[in-house]
């Protein structure tokens, strides 16, 4: 039997392992594999386990971009589904613990060093408080810390699903844009990777420009280097999410402030600094004063959601 556990963060495109001894939130041979070159999960976790040349592990704690509560288990944004009881079998595990992957992603801000989390306005956390923590990938995942004598729990929550709420002219045009290719329109409809481009393509549409840009990667590029549309859909997207990340912050009473995580934050720190997020998030009409007073944080550490799941293998308090 060996001493490590495994821990993993499973999003749309990818999956982040790594080993961790007991009672530890080190993590050793982090290796990140694309979802798409695997069948399921356990061809997965069989080729790293290889490659780490690890064998008899018996502890599980992984962490995935979709609701965890039940038998079956389906991704939301890539093709593994699997039964949790069957595939604790076939991996061999004794214990095999199932999060949200922002449910992990909040743990793992507690671990997180201060020179990776990178200011964004002003505003004091207050002790006591709820955080929140948020954040477009492949979707938009969102969780919470509420705290519990010196303990934090977190929240599992699908608040990327809820619905998108216009706040001008533009964002009216881009809902009904939205709302005539998808029906319901949710925040994750603009606040992730594809949803980049959806709002690109829908502030095309309302401008009558042409928008060559096909893919995430590539809208962004294009903005960041000064391409009229593409700043401008890039600049939404960041107002946008301060303006759902306000809203989070009313709903679950978060003056202990706001993470915001996921893999595409980081690659735009800049033009997120100095872009309208802030504007965005404070614009609450009568709750303007009590907004400007919550801290908002960039995370920019690599592997948030694998100390998360690291963190989540003892945690009582953690459903899982």
């Amino acid at each position: 039997m060996s001493e490590y556990a495994l821990v993993g963060d499973i999003g749309g495109t990818n999956a982040r392992l790594a080993l961790v001894k007991p009672g530890r939130v080190e993590l050793e041979h982090i290796r990140t594999l694309p979802c798409a070159e695997f069948d399921n999960l356990d061809a997965a976790c069989d080729a790293y386990l290889a490659d780490a040349g690890v064998t008899g592990v018996k502890r599980a704690c992984l962490a995935f971009a979709c609701p965890v509560q039940d038998e079956q288990i389906r991704m939301t944004n890539n093709h593994w589904a699997f039964s949790r009881s069957a595939m604790q079998l076939t991996l061999g595990l004794d214990q095999f613990r199932l999060l949200n992957d922002f449910t992990a992603m909040a743990l793992g801000m507690l671990h997180v060093r201060p020179h990776e989390l990178v200011a964004i306005g002003g505003g004091e956390s207050l002790a006591g408080s709820a955080r929140l923590v948020i954040g477009p990938g492949t979707g938009l995942g969102v969780s919470a810390l509420v705290p519990a004598g010196d303990e934090w729990v977190p929240l599992s929550t699908e608040g990327g699903h809820v619905s998108f709420a216009p706040t001008d002219e533009l964002e009216v045009a881009i809902w009904r844009s939205l709302s005539d290719q998808f029906g319901r329109v949710s925040v994750e409809r603009i606040l992730c990777g594809q949803g980049l481009v959806n709002l690109y393509q829908a502030i095309a549409r309302y401008r009558a420009l042409p928008a060559p840009h096909a893919y995430p990667a590539d809208v962004t590029a294009a903005g960041l280097a000064g391409d009229a549309l593409a700043e401008e859909a890039l600049a939404r997207f960041c107002r946008i999410l301060g303006e759902q990340a306000g809203d989070a912050v009313l709903t679950v009473g978060g003056r202990g402030g706001v993470y915001l995580c996921g893999g595409i934050l980081p690659r735009i720190q800049n033009f997120l600094l100095s872009s309208a997020f802030r504007e965005g998030f404070e614009a609450k009409g009568r709750f303007a004063g009590y907004m400007a007073k919550v801290p908002v944080w960039l995370c920019t550490a690599e592997y948030p959601g694998l100390l998360g799941a690291a963190a989540g293998l003892d945690n009582s308090l953690v459903k899982g």
